[in-house]
């Protein structure tokens, strides 16, 4: 097998390609270097650059590295952006995903794994979601996602490619500094961006219906997540998924945003109090993952806790935003 990673040189795109490298697997990696560090990638994994939109090139990469497998990561991402540029998110999420699957095809490559997200679930009101909850994305990212997914399994169907389609959670920390993640996205970030500059961390609501009235997410260390997907890519390298796989990727425990900022005043040494804001429109009070599916398909299950995801990402947080 020769898998070609797209994204391969982002945040959760080196930690799969370096997994799946480290384990023995040839690997190319594919980026448009939009939001990439090419330095994370490990020597041995070529990096060609470009975008899923360029079907020749596409065409190109799968003959010339003899591809047999695809991990699809690239992707535009932020909720926020999504909302503002809908447009962009469908033309790079959803066009960029059909003009590879049209290459995978006429190269006969039979196997595709997606990233998803959670997001393709929107605000459900359950205590753990499993993959047969009713999705009902409500941003265009999760709207484009969910796309996504019907498009694999469709093209899966019309042309035998097995997929298994990845729902993440919430992916935090780093396995080695080097590799963290260097945007101010996601929480964790968030909030090492507001101490960095001597400012008290946010909560967007504490009136929730939670223990604490903050909402509970779950958290996964993208080391974890990284090694969820050489598993999926093992199994479909052996056969195990005739048609298609969809599985939650998560570790099945709700952590509160009070708790995670108190997490990270531990690590820190920052405990400054949060300050309170309203609410954010859209956000669930809980979305927490049941995973035993995964557990079952791919004898998989998240190792970390937040504490390390915390410790890993304030280390890397140090070497790329305060030396």
């Amino acid at each position: 097998m020769t898998w070609l990673i797209t994204g391969g040189a982002g945040y959760i795109g080196a930690h799969v390609a370096r997994a799946m490298a480290g384990a023995g697997e040839s690997v190319v990696a594919l980026d448009d270097l939009s939001a990439a560090v090419p330095s994370r990638l490990p020597a041995e994994v070529p990096l060609v650059k470009g975008s899923t939109l360029d079907g020749p090139l596409l065409k190109r990469v799968l003959a010339e590295h003899g591809v047999t497998g695809v991990v699809h990561l690239a992707a535009r991402k932020q909720v926020a952006e999504s909302v503002a540029r809908p447009t962009r998110y469908y033309r790079e999420n959803v066009g960029g995903l059909a003009a590879l699957l049209d290459a995978v095809a006429e190269a006969g490559v039979g196997r595709l794994l997606f990233s998803s997200s959670a997001a393709v679930y929107g605000n459900p009101d359950v205590d753990l979601i499993t993959e047969d909850t009713p999705c009902a994305p409500v941003n265009p990212y999760g709207e484009t996602k969910l796309a996504g997914e019907w498009l694999v399994r469709a093209a899966g169907r019309a042309h035998g490619i097995s997929t298994v389609c990845l729902r993440y959670f919430n992916v935090a920390g780093a396995a080695a500094p080097e590799l963290a993640d260097t945007g101010v996205f996601n929480i964790v970030p968030m909030v090492f961006d507001r101490l960095t500059r001597d400012e008290a961390p946010r909560v967007f609501g504490d009136d929730y219906p939670t223990p604490d009235g903050t909402c509970v997410r779950d958290y996964i260390h993208v080391a974890d997540l990284a090694e969820a997907h050489l598993a999926a890519a093992r199994l479909l390298a052996d056969g195990g998924v005739p048609g298609d796989l969809t599985l939650n990727i998560g570790r099945g425990e709700g952590v509160s945003v009070r708790e995670l900022i108190s997490v990270i005043g531990e690590v820190t040494g920052d405990r400054r109090a949060p300050v309170v804001e309203g609410r954010r429109p859209g956000d669930a009070p809980r979305a927490v993952a049941s995973a035993e599916r995964a557990a079952e398909a791919l004898g998989w299950r998240a190792r970390r806790g937040v504490r390390e995801m915390v410790e890993s990402a304030w280390a890397g947080w140090r070497l790329h935003h305060t030396g």
